[in-house]
């Protein structure tokens, strides 16, 4: 009988120690719930090593505008062929400036998601340690009595021994209870550097972001200095004209080249799944931007200042405004042009085709069908272009036709 009151007084020692948490007789948790701690505590640590290895990317791959427009100064014997070297720079800069943004509203999810999961690390912790100050009280006022009696209280041998049982449940409970604790602290720790890091990563990218938008602005004022210089100057007068000219013309063939193919793919199909347009009016192209700053018709050019044909309409708008579809139909390109930059023609049926010029990106791909409304790409200066605007051209039966006409103005 000593024997057995010594294991018990070991079994209570043991359970008074360790005991913290509930106050009456708990049933033992799953060891689960320390084992998913343990695999939060390792997430949180390798989220933590990712934003500090995104933070370094992000230090070291900003655009190196000087190294560009000395790449540039190579292509300065052909206007086009500057264009076309510089546009493929503008591109290369929005496309980073496209992943920083995303970026950063990755990063403010993120710090959503871990400012939540820290607040609720906390709001365990505190009950965690009501739960232990209960736990602590309780074991001060009964002390050994409580064990005592209930052990006394045994009615039968095997029924001494299932309490002793439960006993050392209880101290193993707690002691588990007490590692959960330890591992929650643990937790609302790495919670708070992970929170740290991705702080720092998302300022990080703003700056990324203000820092590639001036190599932008750059990019787009070398462009246009380069353009305005060589189409004024007197000695470049006739070599400018007929650069130009030929620009055109090289875009004109390229627009009537799609025509053809559009007929003759029609002919193919007998017309079948071929866009019919109803005669409804055109939704504005360019909803950031309802001022015409260049109009339809024989103007003289801006710098060339020389009467030319203009085959659309111009809409100065900021760079990125959306650019949408003016009207149902089929994507017949979606290409660039050293003339046209990055543009969009539109089949709409009955002969009638829609053209967007000058876009810094294009979200659409040729064979693909839109409505109305559509956002097709955003406003830009890729081409030979001297400002960020659209250029809006309307063909019917293979001719440029005046676009108010279609827009209701």
């Amino acid at each position: 009988m000593r024997g057995i009151m010594r294991k018990l007084r070991k079994w209570i020692s043991l359970a008074i120690v360790a005991g913290i948490l509930a106050v009456a007789l708990p049933e033992p948790v799953a060891v689960s719930a320390t084992s998913q701690l343990e695999e939060s505590i390792r997430q949180k640590k390798e989220a933590i090593a990712q934003a500090q290895e995104e933070r370094k990317k992000l230090q070291s791959g900003l655009s190196d505008v000087k190294a560009m427009v000395a790449e540039l100064e190579k292509s300065k014997n052909s206007l086009s062929n500057y264009v076309k070297e510089l546009d493929g720079q503008l591109t290369s800069v929005e496309n980073k400036i496209q992943e920083l943004k995303t970026l950063i509203a990755e990063k403010e999810e993120e710090i959503r998601v871990t400012k939540a999961e820290l607040e609720e690390a906390i709001a365990v912790e505190e009950t965690q340690y009501e739960e232990m100050k209960t736990r602590i009280k309780f074991m001060y006022e009964k002390g050994d009595q409580f064990y005592f009696e209930m052990m006394l209280g045994a009615s039968s041998f095997s029924d001494l021994l299932n309490k002793a049982e439960y006993i050392e449940s209880i101290s193993a409970y707690d002691r588990q209870k007490l590692e959960e604790y330890q591992l929650n602290r643990q937790l609302i720790e790495v919670c708070k550097a992970e929170l740290e890091e991705e702080e720092a990563v998302l300022q990080e990218a703003k700056v990324s972001v203000e820092q590639e938008q001036a190599n932008l602005e750059t990019l787009i004022a070398t462009k246009e200095k380069e353009i305005v210089g060589y189409e004024t100057d007197i000695s470049n007068k006739e070599e400018a004209i007929r650069q130009y000219e030929a620009d055109i013309a090289a875009e004109n063939a390229t627009i009537a080249a799609l025509e053809k193919a559009v007929q003759e793919e029609m002919k193919l199909l007998n017309g079948a799944n071929a866009p019919v347009y109803d005669g409804g009016m055109f939704k504005w192209p360019c909803p950031s931007y309802t001022r015409i700053s260049d109009e339809f018709g024989w103007r003289i050019h801006p710098t060339l200042g020389v009467e030319k044909f203009h085959n659309g309409i111009d809409m100065a708008a900021p760079a990125g405004s959306p650019i949408l579809a003016a009207y149902d139909g089929v994507v017949v390109a979606s290409d660039y042009n050293s003339s046209m930059g990055n543009y969009i023609m539109i089949n709409h049926g009955g002969g009638l085709y829609t053209i967007y010029m000058h876009a810094s990106a294009l979200y659409v791909s040729a064979g693909q069908s839109v409505s109305m409304g559509d956002k097709i790409a955003a406003v830009g200066t890729t081409g030979r272009s001297t400002g960020n605007h659209l250029h809006f051209g309307v063909r019917l039966n293979g001719q440029y036709v005046n676009p108010n006409s279609y827009l209701g103005r």
